[in-house]
């Protein structure tokens, strides 16, 4: 099971997510550019490492300098592509979730573009009371990766 991060807006966001991998054993890719300056293992960014604590030094994180890096290693290491989408037609919760699962999610502020739509074989969605629209990336993810996990382990 992974996490992968589609160019990150939000540098606390990141430091979340890296934490939430790190502590549940969870590897995290994030997909470059971010929409601020990452640093190296984002020791460079100071909202990055506040968010992440001193998590950020047990976290496995690997840095993919674009989208078509990332898909390619992605592929090469096979298991699905799992998108977390609003736009998805199919609960998180219907599913069934395997250990080379890759969970991906977009950014913040404008989601997954529509070639990222089209390399995932699977899209899911967190269904919410009308008339919300989304959950903070973080807290989808744990959710995500809650069931996911409880499935595999």
């Amino acid at each position: 099971m992974r996490i992968a991060v589609y160019q990150p807006d939000i540098p606390q966001n990141l430091g979340a997510m890296i934490r939430l991998g790190a502590c549940l054993g969870v590897p995290v890719d994030v997909i470059e550019p971010c929409g601020f300056p990452f640093g190296e293992r984002g020791g460079g960014n100071r909202d990055v490492r506040r968010a992440g604590m001193d998590y950020m030094n047990m976290g496995d994180v690997t840095r993919h300098v674009s989208w078509s890096t990332y898909r390619a290693a992605q592929q090469a290491a096979g298991g699905r592509l799992i998108l977390l989408t609003t736009t998805a037609q199919t609960s998180y919760l219907d599913i069934d979730y395997a250990d080379s699962d890759t969970l991906l999610l977009g950014r913040e502020s404008a989601g997954a573009p529509e070639e990222v739509h089209a390399a995932a074989d699977l899209e899911v969605r967190i269904v919410m009371t009308p008339p919300a629209r989304s959950l903070n990336v973080v807290n989808a993810a744990a959710m995500v990766l809650g069931e996911a996990l409880r499935q595999t382990r």
